[in-house]
């Protein structure tokens, strides 16, 4: 039951001479991912130190060039990570090694054990600041906390003396969005006197959202209102990290860099606790979509989606911003209609800018195509018939076979004349491929291996089906089921063929589980390739009756 009144509204703030609002964002921030610390600690199954080191290398590829590789003090895991970075000599020498680490001083030492021999570390210290952690987690005063956090300022500047190598200071004043303004400078102050930024010592002064707490022009002003009063503003980077939790962490953050902020700390597609962190993607993209360079590469979107989704062991939502499977598609047909005709339009114009309507960026820009879907007509294209399949029917076609079977889906559509339901379509699939049962008919099978290892080959299977009419059984040798099955349609009925591809699947789950299977073909007279699908609750069956469809497709409308 909901019960509105246990909440109350952060407060905002009375800020009448606030500027932001008629800024411009003019150039891309300074990106700081943190991937590998507050995203890796949010997976379900985080991250060894081979998938860390991969993925630090995929961020290094996309131009990132302060990443925040984790917490050292916190794990055998994430110091060894670090160690890893030293020995392998795996970090470029323009990039930024940022390690994590609370105000405690046997947590500083550990760290700085950790990052000896590296180049260049941002040393990131920080502590709780807000109202409700200092009330309801520590029970501190603003004094107490902020002793708190200038001990260890205090600490890293004396270290610091003995490192070998370039070291800036982060502090972050966690919960900042939950701490008075006020204090918030008060703290931030007392830290950047202890470190003395000036030129070539650079100090970050990091204000998280930690939680999304109110609306993000309230962030705004406090992200301008603390800027304008930081000790030493022109040797401070103020930086911000954003979380998602009322679902505005970009915007939160677009506001952050109006109203100020030189960096933001985020992750790729938004990974973090709760909702998850700002994603870095969407707002290099943003940028670029408004005709700012954001000094990533990121023109191959599909690439580091595969990428980043075998390390991380999560998907991208098919909704999400430029990297979902839907983000350029048009369900509405008048949506297609209208991109279709800003493609034409494009085609004409000789001035070279982005106006296709429905389209925020062209596609093609970062590695992707427009196709439209789930309305099927004789103009809808390959994606709307395999999303329908897929979505609906559970085959997920192999992207080669798309526009084998869209080609079939089109010459239907303009046959009937209308927009065609997606009964119609798995129709079509149906008589295409299930139902293909001539001039061959596969009836059942026994598949056993042969344990004399003087033969060649090891799998018997022994097939019994229907040629032309006519009921037969046949003998089949190869080295596994698809092997011999192929070989026996060679030698036994003539049939000239090659295997070029092979997927499986499962269709549903539960003891009434049935397999899909995929066998690509290719007649080896004429060239000729098609696909052949087969479905059975035995993935043996399925591969069979999908060879046999194969065939049946090459050779059955000949003869």
């Amino acid at each position: 039951m909901l019960q509105p009144g246990k909440y109350r509204k952060f407060p905002g703030m009375q800020y009448p001479d606030r500027r932001w609002p008629s800024s411009e964002i003019t150039k891309a921030p300074i990106w700081c991912s943190v991937d590998l610390r507050d995203g890796n600690q949010a997976l379900v199954e985080p991250m060894n130190v081979g998938e860390k080191l991969r993925l630090f290398r995929l961020l290094c590829d996309l131009g990132i060039r302060e990443i925040e590789v984790g917490f050292p003090a916190a794990s055998n895991t994430e110091k060894e990570f670090v160690r890893t970075l030293v020995k392998t000599g795996a970090v470029p020498d323009d990039v930024y090694i940022q390690v994590l680490a609370q105000c405690r001083e046997e947590q500083i030492r550990e760290t700085f054990e950790a990052i000896a021999g590296l180049k260049k570390v941002i040393f990131h210290i920080y502590n709780p600041t807000s109202v409700l952690q200092r009330e309801v987690v520590f029970g501190k005063t603003k004094e107490e906390v902020t002793e708190i956090a200038v001990r260890a300022a205090e600490l890293v500047k004396k270290l610091a003396e003995d490192f070998d190598g370039e070291l800036i200071l982060e502090y972050s004043p966690e919960s900042f969005s939950g701490t008075e303004p006020e204090y918030a400078v008060e703290i931030c102050n007392a830290v950047l006197s202890v470190w003395e930024p000036g030129p070539g010592r650079r100090a970050i002064i990091n204000l998280p959202e930690t939680v999304e707490l109110n609306t993000p022009n309230v962030y705004a002003d406090q992200i301008e209102w603390v800027s304008d009063r930081l000790f030493r503003r022109e040797f401070v980077t103020v930086s911000v990290h954003t979380h998602n939790d009322r679902g505005t962490g970009i915007a939160s953050a677009e506001l952050a860099l109006l109203a100020g902020a030189d960096r933001v700390e985020g992750t790729l597609f938004g990974n973090g606790e709760r909702t998850g962190n700002m994603d870095l993607l969407t707002l290099a993209y943003n940028l670029y979509a408004v005709g700012i360079d954001p000094g990533l590469d990121l023109s191959d979107i599909d690439s580091l989606i595969e990428s980043y989704e075998a390390l991380v062991k999560m998907p991208i939502s098919p909704r999400h911003p430029y990297a979902g499977r839907f983000a350029f598609t048009a369900f509405s047909g008048g949506h297609q209609d209208a991109i279709s005709k800003g493609f034409q339009a494009m085609a004409r114009s000789t001035d070279g800018e982005w106006k296709v309507p429905y389209l925020l960026i062209d596609p093609a820009d970062i590695g992707r195509t427009y196709e439209t879907v789930v309305r099927i007509n004789s103009q809808s294209g390959k994606g709307g018939v395999a999303y329908v399949l897929k979505d609906y029917y559970g085959f997920n076609l192999p992207k080669e076979m798309h526009r084998e079977f869209a080609d079939r889906v089109q010459r239907f559509a303009e046959t009937v004349g209308t927009e065609l339901t997606r009964e119609d379509i798995f129709g079509v699939f149906r008589s295409e491929y299930l139902d293909r049962k001539t001039p061959l008919h596969f009836l059942r099978c026994s598949i056993d291996d042969r344990t004399d290892t003087e033969e060649a080959f090891t799998t018997h299977a022994h097939l019994w089906y229907n040629y032309r009419g006519t009921d037969a059984e046949l003998d089949c040798y190869g080295n596994g089921p698809i092997d011999a099955v192929k070989k026996g349609l060679q030698q036994e009925l003539g049939f000239d063929i090659r295997i070029m591809d092979y997927t499986e699947h499962a269709l549903n789950s539960g003891s009434e589980a049935q397999a899909a299977a995929y066998v690509r073909m290719m007649n080896n007279k004429t060239g000729q390739m098609t696909y052949g699908v087969g479905i059975s609750s035995n993935i043996t069956r399925a591969s069979i009756r999908a060879m046999f469809c194969a065939v049946n497709r090459l050779f059955g409308q000949k003869q």
